[in-house]
Order: structure tokens, then C-alpha cells, then sequence
């Protein structure tokens, strides 16, 4: 496309030659005379001047000082996003069935949808307008994929999943799959059985090997617009609220009800049937143990210190305990000489 084209297409402000072709996306390190970069992050400002790319998606102020060929913009991150797209090398399947897939009867299958190699389709499945279904996915009795999903090859959806338009899910993905739940007879956990469903919303996209269960009676639910990175567990009966974002190996236990518009950093543990509210931001490795009724930012732990500082650190915290009870006792000590009474011998 030429640096034209994409100016319209963003709505920039073009800073260089109209006709310059560009030919793919790059770093400011790596971008070569006919590729387009950006500056999103200021630590990598002093990049800028070297660059051999083509041009860079800029702000104004950065524009300004800048020698070469701009796309300028009010945010170069998101322009970035929206560009990506144009030049991204992802294959696009064709429509049909695969002749090696297997499809059931009684399955609905849009003519504009593709299923993959050795894809499975079962009973009463339905699959809109525009869905890619890749290699070795599993479709499960009863669920539906909304227009536009595209499924990973090795995708599995258990049996009474429904998924919204526009939906990614990437390999190793389980969605569907039974809940933790037992309960215990004398020492022996006795299985129940899992007959909720799952609920995904529209535009949602889901990492790779991430976990969604089923719920114990109730759908699990996922929100509109949500985005789930990989390896994250999302444990039977969770709500998530639209446009909620969860990094990798995020955790969270049954029942837990989280709002729209939150974040949770990676490694964030829930433990079960709390309320987190809209717009709370969890960071790294938290260890959330209550609900959440306050927007805000939220952490737990402690932060890195090099080794020997640390073990310091974890001698005092053993200690707190003893420091407590001296400190009321002084506490105790002083108000008696303050009140006009005498200290002990002790003291």
C-alpha cells in the first residue's frame, strides 16, 4: 500500500510522498526503507533518528522533530493495531468442508464456513457465516459458533457451548470442559455432575491451552469485547464482565463474578465466589482473596530484592508477631506514666 492509502485509511496527518510503497511493519530498529513503524513507548524515542524505516507512525510533537517520512497521529499504538491487519501473512481458509471432516447430519453448516482437516462436528451443532474451523478441532454436540469465529486447529468445544460473532480462539483451548466440582462422603469425593454450559460473547479472543468449565448448574459466562491470554483457568460458574483483559496464567476459582473494563496482570489468583467491581487493575502475582468493591489498583506479595536483602526481609516478617506484642506492652507502659500512674519494676 502506499503511504496515501494508509494515511486515509487512518485519518493521519501524511508527512512525506504519497506514492512511497510500503510493503510490511517493522521495528524502529529493524525497519527497512520500504516498511512502516511506530512510537508508542518514549524509551524507545531514541531509536528514532536512526531509523532506516520508511516512515513511522508518530505523534505530533515527536513529528515535529523528526527528519523523515511521517504517519502523524493521536495514539501510534492503536494506529498500529488497526495496520496490522492490512499486512498481517495469516492464510485464509477457503469455504467448504474438508473432505476428511466429519459433520453430522443434523449439524448446520453455513455454506461460507470452512472445517478444517479431521475436523469433528457433531449433533445438532451449528456454524455461522464466515467461521473458519481449523485442523483436529472438536465442535461438541448442540454448540454454536457465531459469524466470523476463527477457531485454531485443536480447538475443543465440549457439547452446549455458545460462542458470539467475531470470536478467536487459539490451539490447545478447552472450552466446555467439566468444573471442579466433588463432594465429600467419609474421606471419599463423590463427582457432580457438571450440566451448566458455557456463554461467550461477541469479539471475545481466547489464548492458547486456556481452560474455560463448564458451569455446575448455570453457564459460565464471558463477556463482550473480553481478551484471554494464554494458559489462564477459568473455573465453572465465573462471570466476566465486557472488555475485561487477563494476561497469561491467571487463575481463577468457581463462582467468582468479575466486572467490565478490569485488568489482571499474570499470575493473578481469585479465590472462589468473590465480587470483583468495573474497572479494577490486579498486578502481577496478586492473590486476591476478597472481593473487590472499590475501583482502583490492587497488588499483593512483595516486590524483588536481591537475595541476601530478601532473606533479611523474611527474618523480620517472622518476627512481627513478637515485635506486635512488645509494642503493646510499651504502648500500655507509657499510657500508665501519662495518666500519672507509676511505671512497674519491670520497667
Amino acid at each position: 500500500m502506499t503511504l496515501g492509502q494508509l494515511a486515509e485509511a487512518l485519518g493521519a496527518t501524511l508527512k512525506g510522498p504519497e506514492a512511497l510503497q510500503i510493503t510490511g511493519l517493522a521495528t524502529l530498529q529493524e525497519a527497512g526503507p520500504t516498511q512502516l513503524s511506530f512510537l508508542a513507548n518514549p524509551q524507545y524515542r531514541k531509536y528514532l533518528d536512526n531509523s532506516q524505516a520508511g516512515a513511522v507512525l508518530l505523534k505530533a510533537a515527536d513529528a515535529e522533530r523528526f527528519a523523515g517520512n511521517a504517519l502523524v497521529v493521536a495514539d501510534p499504538y492503536l494506529a498500529y493495531a488497526r495496520i496490522s491487519h492490512l499486512f498481517d501473512p495469516k492464510p485464509k481458509a477457503e469455504a467448504g468442508i474438508h473432505p476428511s471432516a466429519v459433520v453430522a447430519e443434523d449439524a448446520q453448516v453455513d455454506a461460507s464456513a470452512s472445517i478444517g482437516p479431521f475436523a469433528v462436528v457433531e449433533s445438532g451443532a451449528r456454524i455461522g457465516a464466515n467461521v473458519s474451523i481449523g485442523a483436529h478441532c472438536f465442535i461438541g454436540a448442540r454448540c454454536v459458533v457465531g459469524e466470523g469465529g476463527w477457531l485454531a486447529p485443536r480447538v475443543t468445544l465440549y457439547h452446549d457451548v455458545t460462542i458470539g460473532k467475531r470470536v478467536v480462539i487459539q490451539s490447545g483451548a478447552v472450552i466446555g470442559g467439566e468444573g471442579f466440582g466433588f463432594a465429600n462422603e467419609k474421606g471419599i469425593w463423590r463427582k457432580i455432575a457438571q450440566i451448566g454450559g458455557v456463554t461467550i460473547g461477541d469479539d471475545v479472543e481466547i489464548g492458547v491451552n486456556t481452560a474455560v468449565d463448564r458451569g455446575a448448574l448455570s453457564d459460565t459466562r464471558i463477556g463482550d469485547g473480553v481478551k484471554l491470554d494464554n494458559q489462564i483457568q477459568i473455573a465453572h460458574n465465573v462471570q466476566i464482565g465486557d472488555h475485561t483483559a487477563m494476561a497469561a496464567c491467571v487463575g481463577i476459582s468457581g463462582s467468582t463474578r468479575i466486572g467490565k473494563h478490569c485488568m489482571l496482570a499474570g499470575g493473578v489468583g481469585l479465590v472462589g465466589h468473590i465480587d470483583i467491581c468495573d474497572n479494577v487493575f490486579v498486578s502481577g502475582m496478586t492473590m486476591v482473596t476478597r472481593s473487590i468493591t472499590e475501583p482502583g489498583s490492587y497488588s499483593s506479595g512483595t516486590a524483588m530484592q536481591p537475595l541476601a536483602d530478601w532473606r533479611k526481609s523474611a527474618a523480620r516478617i517472622r518476627q512481627l508477631d513478637d515485635m506486635a506484642k512488645r509494642l503493646q506492652q510499651l504502648e500500655k507502659r507509657v499510657d500508665t506514666v501519662t495518666s500519672g500512674g507509676l511505671p512497674t519494676s519491670e520497667g
